[in-house]
């Protein structure tokens, strides 16, 4: 007894003796003794280099026509010998790497449809009687994907943010030209534009938010000792001024009122989306949930979140300008919600999966609903590069059809981008609430004033979470730490006033940026923010959540406490869910742990895709997870149950095999077990985790 508590005391996991193994020699870096542990610094390629390769790979055998992949008819490409892939069907066989043992994941569920046709990793199981190339009715199961025509507007600029506008304007919130926030976001890049975040002027910018916008009205204004001018606009919500560049011709459009009478009115360009020539849907929905017209389609509908539809009968691929001063729908402040009308989420006893970087991809959420989840939300999306129309951005706001309570996290650093991104989120995504990250940690985020550095600038905070929650109806929540600094706590002097900026839940990470992840989260102090939170506040715990027992913990000693958020416990034991809803300790056997794999790797096929690229995209975010896994020490070998979070398992057995292996730390035995499930990697393959958790080591950060 008095050696495990030694061992408890020491943070090491206490496993049963009988287990216990000696630790495998460590891997020497000079040899890469497991093949798959290397430095990915040294690997690292240029954006030229990376571009030329993709260019040459365009050309191979190995990369053929999407077109003909699918169909199987050379003839169906449009490009014909132009096409820029290859149509060599049977240079594409030779080459093709042997198919992964397992159904189709596409194939039965789409009543004889795969949309990779050829290139399907699978196609061996495809039945030649049963194949179509006709997608059947629905057959998606995500929402929230960034369209062409949206993301080539974003790109041009051309899309205006009437609520987020006069939203910030009402706020007295000014407006900072695009040079100035490129200053601002680009510290540290060894010019000259870098801004000293530290220096108590720059929490005046808490007040300057920036704007894509044309600028109208020159101001002078002196930030960090640098006297500029930039150009703001003061258009009004309500009205358009008449100038030489908005008067012009407007086509009338026929708006049917609650009551069923038309009335004719012109649309301001304020209120409508820029579209271009290339643009070929007519279509805009601001209710989310709402699918977009296809690309034939030539109906021109505009809902507005007023619930007043707008029908156009023909509408220029120009934005329409207004010729006289009009109330435009969407911006008619009196049918805009009051904040206590807003739809509110009741997070109480909910089981709330943290929004989880690179690792809490949509297929991990779906295999923690199957497990119990109740609520889920999307990693973390940057607001810049949302309204850049970045692909990549956009795809972590997907949401599968089974995430009943979804919500996303975006992060920001300026109360305009946060407006400008909320609206845009509200329009183009089905979602249940947003959720603003004030806490991350991570150096590239805090440098340009975003995520955790807010916690410095409480003014700052204020106006991100006005000017959001007052920008869209969706509920507005606010993810935090206790502090920036270790020591130096300060979200209990601002929770009582986060209800009146308009936030409907707060969640606090019990860590400062400084601590990151090391030592365990300090729930003493989230128990006294929940105690001074005014009663409308929904206050959500997040920090080492690891068995029910902590769970019932949590809420024996903070009953006002709407639930707690689970991150990494998640991410160690997805069935954590399962354990909190059954109260019991789940000693989960290796065999179920690997049909849990399964059903991850079968959801990331739906997502990703299951042709050699989507293979190879779901073997990374596997082995991403793998290298949480691995810390999880069986219920059956421990001598103290529960598990903490802190503790480092030593080397042991397992009760078998599969078990041993799922117990290994070295990224090689993490790659045997993908093969398990998508066959053999690549040749040269290489993997080296991107988080690497300091939960165990010591406080480097100060």
């Amino acid at each position: 007894m008095d050696d495990t508590n030694s061992l408890v005391a020491r943070c090491i996991a206490p496993v049963n003796k009988d287990f216990l193994r000696p630790p495998p020699p460590p891997l020497r870096n000079d040899n890469n003794n497991d093949g798959y542990h290397k430095n990915p610094i040294n690997d690292k390629k240029s954006k030229r280099q990376q571009k030329r390769e993709r260019r040459e790979e365009q050309k191979s055998a190995k990369n053929l026509c999407p077109v003909v992949g699918k169909t199987g008819d050379v003839t169906c490409c449009i490009y014909k010998d132009k096409c820029r892939f290859s149509h060599d069907i049977d240079a594409f066989n030779a080459q093709k790497p042997p198919d992964v043992e397992g159904d189709c994941p596409f194939f039965k569920t789409q009543q004889g449809y795969c949309p990779y046709g050829l290139v399907c990793r699978f196609s061996s199981t495809h039945q030649p009687a049963t194949t179509t190339t006709t997608p059947p009715l629905n057959n998606t199961s995500e929402v929230n994907g960034l369209t062409k025509n949206v993301q080539k507007l974003l790109w041009k600029n051309k899309i205006t943010f009437p609520k987020a506008d006069a939203k910030l304007k009402t706020l007295g919130l000014k407006v900072m030209s695009n040079s100035k926030r490129n200053d601002l976001e680009n510290k540290d890049d060894g010019g000259n534009t870098a801004v000293n975040k530290s220096d108590p002027s720059y929490d005046n910018a808490s007040h300057e938010v920036t704007s894509d916008s044309s600028s109208k009205l020159e101001e002078g204004i002196k930030d960090d000792g640098i006297d500029e001018k930039f150009e703001f606009d003061v258009c009004c919500p309500q009205k358009r001024r008449k100038t030489s560049e908005n008067v012009g011709s407007a086509e009338p459009v026929t708006v049917i009122t609650e009551a069923g009478v038309g009335v004719t009115e012109e649309i301001d360009d304020r209120s409508c989306i820029k579209a271009e020539p290339e643009a070929q849907t007519d279509t805009v929905t601001t209710e989310t949930g709402v699918s977009k017209a296809e690309p034939e389609a030539r109906t021109d509908t505009i809902t507005a979140e007023t619930g007043v539809h707008v029908t156009e009968e023909s509408v220029e691929r120009s934005c329409i300008k207004a010729e006289t001063d009009t109330i435009t729908p969407e911006t008619d402040l009196s049918l805009k919600l009051h904040p206590r009308e807003k739809k509110l989420i009741d997070f109480k006893d909910k089981l709330y999966l943290a929004p989880l970087t690179t690792v809490g991809n949509l297929p991990f959420r779906r295999v923690c609903k199957v497990l119990g989840a109740d609520v889920t939300c999307g990693e973390m999306a940057m607001c810049t590069n949302l309204l850049q129309g970045q692909a990549s951005e956009w795809a972590l706001l997907r949401r599968h059809e089974s995430e009943d309570l979804f919500g996303v996290q975006i992060c920001g650093a300026f109360p305009d981008t946060v407006a400008r991104a909320v609206e845009l989120i509200e329009q183009e995504c089905s979602i249940d609430f947003i959720d603003i990250n004030m806490g991350c940690p991570i150096d590239i985020v805090v440098n340009k004033g975003a995520g955790s550095a807010l916690l410095t600038k409480p003014m700052r905070m204020k106006s991100i979470v006005e000017v959001a929650s007052g920008t869209v109806d969706k509920p507005i929540t606010v993810k935090v730490r206790t502090a920036y600094f270790e020591g130096k706590n300060r979200i209990d002097s601002l929770i009582g006033d986060m209800n009146s900026w308009g936030a409907s839940a707060v969640t606090i990470h019990g860590r400062s940026r400084q601590q990151r992840y090391s030592k365990l989260a300090d729930w003493d102090y989230i128990y006294r923010c929940v105690k001074k939170a005014p009663n409308t506040l929904q206050v959500v715990g997040n920090g080492d959540v690891l068995s029910f027992v902590d769970w019932n913990n949590h809420r024996t000693e903070a009953p006002e406490l709407a639930t707690c958020m689970i991150a990494r416990g998640a991410l160690v034991k997805p069935w954590l869910f399962t354990e909190i809803k059954e109260q019991r300790h789940w000693d989960i056997s290796s065999g179920e742990r690997l049909n849990i794999l399964k059903d991850f790797v079968h959801f990331g096929l739906q997502h990703w895709g299951s042709d050699t690229k989507g293979v190879e995209t779901t073997r990374r975010f596997l082995l991403e997870w793998l290298s949480y896994t691995c810390r999880y020490v069986p219920v059956g070998l421990l001598d103290v149950v529960p598990q903490r979070m802190n503790w480092r398992p030593p080397s042991y057995y397992g009760r078998d095999d599969l078990e041993t292996l799922m117990a290994s730390d070295s990224a090689a035995d993490w790659v045997r077990i993908s093969e398990m499930l998508l066959g053999k990697v690549p040749e040269g393959f290489t993997f080296a985790p991107k988080h690497k958790s300091n939960a165990y080591d010591r406080a480097e950060n100060g």
